[in-house]
């Protein structure tokens, strides 16, 4: 598969869609580490895409890179047929239509809730504060925290930070929302209160890229699971015929792992 389009969803091809995110042959590296090599990949519109493997596969830098969080050596990446500028204000411009949840909350602390869903579109879309609030209000409410807005992030439980900033990064009205490891910083009882918000966005219809190793979410929201290893994509499948029927050895043995510990 090395350096060879993954197709999008059955389900998008066959309603029409122009994939919303397209990586062409795209390298990485870290110095002289071959992070991530030769990935193509299509996402299509609605589409649920969860990537899985094994730590240091290059995951993570796969899911900074569609928004050049991570700048890439060679290969292109497009978000809605644009190509991904190198910096500037257009840059940031793509950017605000892809949103990011980070393993940390990254809220702002000297902020009420409110006020960290309110920023960027203020700050960015240029919202007035009456929009910004009635829609910051509605986010929270959507994410089961309406009563929670004017509470300073400290006086809230990991969890409760991690579905503000689901809100938050929703508030921009994104294409598309990248999810790198959002529980893995979480306590056990609070993975699901967070991984129900996004199951809940998938049955929606948002675009989303999860790195996350929470498999019961991978079997339950996934439309497809990508296979990484050693910063390759070496598998592309539902999650049926992944989780039953694994293409690769190196597939095989990471499932025989993981679904017995």
């Amino acid at each position: 598969m090395t350096g060879q389009t993954v197709p999008s969803s059955t389900e998008a091809m066959k309603n029409g869609n122009v994939p919303l995110i397209v990586l062409n042959d795209v390298n990485k590296y870290y110095g002289e580490h071959h992070v991530l090599k030769n990935i193509s990949l299509e996402i299509g519109r609605g589409e649920v895409i969860v990537v899985i493997g094994p730590s240091g596969s290059g995951k993570s830098t796969l899911c900074r890179s569609i928004n050049r969080l991570e700048s890439i050596r060679s290969g292109t990446i497009t978000i809605d047929g644009t190509a991904l500028p190198e910096e500037g204000k257009a840059l940031a411009e793509l950017r605000a239509d892809v949103g990011m949840v980070f393993q940390s909350f990254n809220l702002f602390a000297h902020k009420s809730v409110r006020e960290n869903v309110m920023f960027a579109p203020l700050r960015v879309r240029k919202l007035g504060r009456p929009a910004a609030a009635s829609r910051a209000d509605q986010l929270l409410a959507r994410v089961g925290l309406a009563e929670h807005a004017d509470k300073m992030p400290d006086q809230l439980s990991g969890g409760q930070q991690q579905r503000v900033a689901i809100a938050r990064a929703l508030a921009m009205e994104p294409k598309a929302l990248l999810f790198d490891e959002p529980t893995s910083a979480l306590d056990p009882e609070m993975v699901q209160e967070v991984l129900d918000v996004m199951i809940s966005l998938a049955a929606q219809g948002m675009t989303m890229v999860v790195v996350t190793h929470e498999m019961g979410f991978a079997r339950q929201a996934a439309d497809r699971i990508v296979f990484m290893d050693d910063g390759r994509i070496l598998e592309s499948a539902t999650p049926d015929q992944f989780f039953a029927r694994p293409e690769t050895a190196r597939g095989r043995e990471f499932l025989a792992k993981i679904l017995t510990h």
